[in-house]
C-alpha cells in the first residue's frame, strides 16, 4: 500500500486525522485513539465541565 492510500480515522480526543500503522494490521478495526496520550486523557475529555456543573446547581 502507498501511503497516500493508507485508511485514515479522526482521533474523538483531539480531533485530529491519523493513519494505519504497520503495527495496528491486525487490530485496525479496534483502534480508536491517535496515541497512548489521548488513550489516557479519554476519560478527561468526556467527564463535565466543572463550571456547567455549578452553574445547573446555582438555579435550584
Amino acid at each position: 500500500m502507498k501511503k497516500g492510500q493508507l485508511p485514515t480515522k479522526i482521533c474523538p480526543v483531539c480531533n485530529r486525522p491519523f493513519e494505519w500503522r504497520k503495527k495496528w494490521r491486525n487490530c485496525w478495526q479496534e483502534v480508536v485513539y491517535c496515541s497512548e496520550k489521548c488513550r489516557r486523557s479519554k476519560s478527561l475529555k468526556s467527564s463535565p465541565d466543572p463550571g456547567e456543573v455549578s452553574a445547573g446547581r446555582r438555579g435550584l
